[in-house]
Order: structure tokens, then C-alpha cells, then sequence
């Protein structure tokens, strides 16, 4: 595969998650709400072990690893094959989905500032509509799904040059997104325990909405937002 589409499927990756961290404050300083919580519920020495084993040691290493596909697929030079244009698509589509996740998201919470200032309050009070109605957190799912899609372009790389199936599609590469799930996997169970301590009404939300996979609500749950 040729480096330069490799190139452009992560610059696109990193403008998205660029401009939706720039939007949220990120670059001011302002703190994920998250930390804070993390560390009420840890000793101070749990919470700086904590932080150089996960914040410092596991998520920097996992950058590198999410990256090895591309690696893979440098070393494994093939022509541009049908394989790679379907993971390349599924890539793209994954990148549109968490997009359009992001800007629903980010126009409920400015809907729900609002709101408040009014001293109102939106019923529910967490996002339901549009990808949420199918996922309890879509975004979180594209972007595990992108880094997948990534995977499998350089096993199939992989695989086109020689290294037959399962040493192609079984290589270290395939780390890297395990440790990713696993990530998130962790962190929507953290997330989804505060915002159920703080909201009753997501106890409904949660026994008809998938977590992660978009998938058709089991029925009508929670009332959509005035």
C-alpha cells in the first residue's frame, strides 16, 4: 500500500480529535471531570502510582502500538489491493461515524449549559437522540472500530506478501487494539458509574441501549430531551 494513504487516514483521525479536543477547552488547561472523581476515590499515593503506570507508562506505550499496522504494512510492500480499499472505507466510515457522534454530543451538552442557565432542566438529562439512541456511546465504539479497521490493513498487508493467513492476521500488531478495547472498555464502565450515581432515569437508558455496538433499542426508554 502506498505510505501516503496511511498518512492521510491518521492526519484525519488527528483533525478530528484535534478540533473536538480544541472545542471542549482542552488546550486551555480545563481538566476531564473524570480526573477529579478518579482521584476522590483513590489515596493520594494510589492515585500517583496509578499515574505513572496507566496515565504515563500504558498510555504512551499504547500511542506506539495502535500504530504498528502501519509498520506492518511498510514492511510488507503490496499493490494497492481490493482488501485495503474495503478497510480503508471501513475506516473512513468509522472516522464519519464518531464525527457525527462528537457534534451530537457537543450540541446536546451546549443545549443542556443552556438550559441550566435558565435554570432549567433537560429530561433526560444526558444524550439519547440520534447515534445515542443506538449506543449508550458511539463515539467511544467508531474510535476503538477505526483503530481495528487500521489493524487489519497492515495484516492484510501482511498477508498479501506471503505471510499467509494467520501468520498475517496473527502478528504483534494486533496489541495494540486489544489494549485499546480493553481501555475503553474500562473507562465507559468508570464513566457510565458516575453519570448513574448523578442521573436515576439512566438505569432505563442502560437495560435498552447497547453500550458500545449501535444496535436497535429493545424499546422506548427515556423520554428525548425538551
Amino acid at each position: 500500500m502506498d505510505p501516503l494513504v496511511i498518512v492521510l487516514l491518521v492526519a484525519a483521525w488527528g483533525a478530528r480529535l484535534t478540533f473536538n479536543f480544541a472545542r471542549k477547552g482542552g488546550y486551555t488547561g480545563m481538566e476531564d471531570y473524570r480526573w477529579a472523581i478518579l482521584r476522590s476515590r483513590m489515596s493520594p499515593a494510589m492515585f500517583q502510582v496509578f499515574n505513572l503506570l496507566f496515565i504515563v507508562l500504558y498510555q504512551n506505550a499504547l500511542l506506539v502500538l495502535i500504530t504498528l499496522p502501519a509498520l506492518v504494512a511498510l514492511q510488507n510492500p503490496v499493490p494497492f489491493g481490493v482488501w485495503d480499499a474495503v478497510f480503508c472505507a471501513l475506516f473512513a466510515c468509522f472516522l464519519v461515524g464518531e464525527t457525527i457522534a462528537d457534534q451530537q454530543q457537543w450540541v446536546f451538552h451546549r443545549r443542556k449549559a443552556q438550559a441550566a442557565q435558565r435554570g432549567e432542566r433537560l429530561n433526560p438529562p444526558f444524550a439519547t437522540q440520534g447515534l445515542f439512541r443506538v449506543s449508550r456511546h458511539p463515539n467511544f465504539f467508531f474510535e476503538q472500530a477505526q483503530w481495528w479497521a487500521f489493524y487489519a490493513i497492515g495484516a492484510a498487508a501482511a498477508v498479501a506478501s506471503g505471510a499467509g493467513v494467520m501468520g498475517g492476521v496473527v502478528n504483534a500488531s494486533i496489541i495494540g487494539p486489544l489494549l485499546l478495547t480493553a481501555l475503553f472498555v474500562g473507562s465507559t464502565i468508570f464513566t457510565e458509574s458516575i453519570t448513574a450515581s448523578k442521573y436515576p432515569e439512566y438505569a432505563a437508558y442502560r437495560r435498552t441501549t447497547s453500550m458500545l455496538v449501535p444496535w436497535p433499542p429493545r424499546r422506548a426508554s427515556v423520554q428525548a430531551p425538551a
